[in-house]
């Protein structure tokens, strides 16, 4: 695995291998890798000639201060799994490397996207996304792009960034990855005290509850039941549930037979905030 810390020499390596036909597979991380990362490396692998994977933790997506000076560095143990995984390339870039003048976001218009669940609770955080998934884009000019559905949002406003800017990446949603008690794998995970960490996949089986209830039940209902479960439960604060629209996000209030809908989670355990999120049949 070749590891690069600046634009120009990655540049450099990436054009040798396009001079050659060979195609560009990218996993976007912020380290701390896990199973969940591998996966989509995987997926990475089996439809590209080369997989690129940054390890760059991005401040202006962070909404709190707090919350990105502990997010976890890993980085020594993130190169053994990358190697483990067989990447290719790793890019590891300074702050100064990719905001070379002022920390500073761009500014989006993701049609409302941004409006909805995460961006109620998180302000900035999507300009901030979308500026540093877009400036890696640039820089590695992938051919496609893998990313993880739980953060479903996230997603769906990098596919909107991507058709706005005319960016030549196809942007792949990959399955969300699991602990085997059913907690959605996240770098988040191993902040969660002991206590808190075995009644977290509480939240999947809530979730699952409710897939089986979405085909009888109606949406406030549903939100009734899920409001009255979590308040039994003194170890986890919900922050919010919606039932929505998979395209535009909107929380449904009524179910439509043409549309495809899903259920969104954010769950604080602790002072550590879990999402997830679980797809819906209409």
């Amino acid at each position: 695995m070749r590891i690069f810390n600046n634009k120009k020499d990655l540049k450099d390596c990436l054009l040798d291998y396009k001079t050659n036909k060979k195609t560009i597979g990218f996993v976007p991380t912020m380290g701390a890798l896990h199973q969940g990362h591998l996966s989509l490396i995987e997926k990475a692998k089996q439809k590209n000639d080369i997989v690129v994977v940054s390890i760059f933790v991005n401040p202006t997506q962070f909404n709190n201060v707090e919350d990105l000076e502990k997010y976890p560095k890993t980085i020594e143990n993130d190169i053994l799994l990358l190697r483990s995984a067989s990447c290719d390339i790793l890019f590891s870039p300074s702050v100064t490397e990719i905001y070379p003048k002022n920390i500073t976001s761009e500014k989006f218009n993701f049609e409302g996207l941004e409006h909805q669940m995460e961006g109620r609770f998180r302000d900035g955080h999507f300009d901030g996304v979308g500026t540093v998934v877009k400036a890696l884009f640039e820089i590695i000019t992938p051919e496609k792009a893998y990313f993880g559905q739980k953060d479903f949002q996230q997603l769906q406003i990098v596919k909107k960034m991507v058709e706005k800017h005319h960016l030549p990446v196809k942007v792949k949603g990959c399955p969300i990855y699991r602990e085997e008690d059913g907690l959605a794998m996240s770098s988040r995970n191993a902040r969660l005290p002991k206590e808190q960490r075995s009644i977290a996949p509480f939240i999947y089986k809530t979730l699952q509850k409710i897939q089986q209830k979405f085909d009888t039940k109606n949406i406030s209902e549903i939100n009734e039941w899920l409001e009255n479960e979590f308040k039994k439960q003194p170890l986890l604060t919900l922050e919010y549930f919606t039932i929505a629209d998979e395209k535009t996000l909107k929380s449904a209030e009524s179910k439509k037979a043409n549309k495809k809908y899903r259920a969104f989670i954010a769950v604080f355990a602790g002072s550590v905030r879990l999402i997830d999120n679980i797809r819906l049949k209409n």
